[in-house]
């Protein structure tokens, strides 16, 4: 099924033309608003999480804080430092901040609309690939990153954007396999069509269509590809001072949260498209314009909610270690995220024929248990070549050398 904006089926004109216009700078102005309004809402959830008061000067409520930030970053003082490559660092920001507005594009937001002669979808665009174009957005969004890290011609940075890039790859295959099952349920990429295979009531919502684990395994996955919380290894005060921003400031250095933060809300929005319905939701036809307003109102709703779930990850979680996050990527992830998909396309294919592939999997999964088991309980001395793999625990010791009779000293 390819799904086609109802906008352009008279062709082009420039009416046609005005209303393209007008979707991108709404979606736009009210992506920037909704980031202030996130920035805002995690600093008083984790404050109030933390019996603290959080920002309260600025506006009402604090409201205002977000921009006096905004302004107090643009006046400051934009550094460059001697070793870096000036293009690449200057860049870098807006390579990670364009990524999360394209994404945001796809994302239908409600219904279809009628305005004089014209019908359209609340969404910006709707390419038949629309989730492909999700997924490269996800991809490159880390570019802006690893550039960075790279450009700053510093120690801290450069290891920042190299955990980076280990994670996005790590995690970069669970997150496709993930959207796959959603595709192989929904037969189709545009994610319109797949809202619309979701249309018949919450039970045909793709969470529940799939068993729920799909889900999990794209919420973790798109974590790790947000360097979000327990997953924020690119920016550890700890170990890299401020990670690949460290020689970043003025409103560069805003950009890159500004692109954090924008980040979590358009994936959070990829989430309720994927799983839950998007708009979707009971619209009683006898209230005037509820199949107008209603839809918008559903996906705010659900998509503040999977906002809300990414502050608490922050204020509940700790940070993983570089080991255990390679290992949740590797060892755990990608294998389950595997077998999932392959009992899912077993039974798309053959119906309750592709239950076959459930001892298939079984046997496969504690194979691979008993690998990592053998390969975790191996100790160095039983390596392969424990010469160079071997660990110098203490140094050796000399034996003297013993003079031999009649010899002198």
């Amino acid at each position: 099924m390819i799904a086609t904006d109802p906008l352009f089926a008279q062709g082009i004109n420039w009416e046609v033309l005005v209303i393209v216009v007008v979707k991108v700078l709404v979606a736009f102005v009210a992506l920037l608003v909704a980031t202030a309004l996130m920035i805002w809402f995690e600093r008083k959830v984790i404050s109030d999480m933390q019996s603290r008061i959080g920002p309260n000067r600025a506006g009402p409520w604090g409201l205002l804080q977000t921009l006096a930030d905004g302004t107090k970053l643009v006046f400051k003082e934009d550094l460059l430092p001697d070793r870096a490559d000036s293009f690449v660092f200057k860049l870098a920001p807006y390579l990670s901040v364009i990524p999360a507005v394209l994404i945001f594009a796809v994302v239908p937001v409600g219904g279809v609309i009628t305005l004089g002669s014209h019908t359209f979808e609340l969404q910006v665009a709707d390419p038949p690939m629309g989730i492909l174009l999700v997924l490269a957005m996800s991809g490159i969004a880390v570019y802006g990153v690893m550039l960075a890290g790279w450009s700053s011609g510093s120690k801290y940075p450069l290891l920042g954007s190299v955990r980076a890039s280990a994670q996005v790859i790590s995690y970069e295959a669970a997150l496709g396999m993930s959207v796959v099952t959603v595709v192989l349920v929904s037969h189709s990429l545009s994610t319109r069509a797949i809202v619309a295979a979701q249309s018949d009531g919450f039970w045909n919502w793709n969470v529940i269509r799939l068993g729920f684990l799909p889900f999990i395994f794209f919420m973790i996955a798109i974590t790790a590809e947000l360097t979000r919380p327990p997953f924020d290894l690119t920016e550890a005060e700890q170990e890299l001072v401020g990670g690949f921003h460290t020689e970043y400031s003025s409103i560069r250095f805003g950009l890159f949260f500004l692109a954090e933060f924008m980040n979590t809300i358009t994936m959070s929005a990829v989430v309720v498209t994927l799983f839950f319905g998007g708009p979707n939701g009971p619209i009683p036809h006898a209230v005037p314009g509820a199949t107008i307003f209603l839809p918008i109102i559903y996906f705010l709703l659900k998509t503040a909610a999977f906002c809300f779930i990414y502050v608490w990850f922050r204020a509940a979680l700790p940070r993983l270690r570089y080991d255990q996050l390679m290992d949740l990527g590797w060892k755990r992830l990608i294998p389950m995220t595997l077998a999932w998909l392959l009992l899912v396309a077993s039974v798309v294919t053959w119906r309750w024929g592709g239950l076959f592939m459930v001892p298939v999997v079984v046997v496969a999964a504690v194979l691979l248990t008993r690998a990592n088991q053998l390969g975790a309980g191996r100790s160095e001395q039983d390596s392969i070549i424990p010469s160079i793999g071997g660990r110098v625990t203490s140094a050796p010791r000399l034996r003297p050398v013993e003079t031999p009779p009649g010899g002198e000293g």
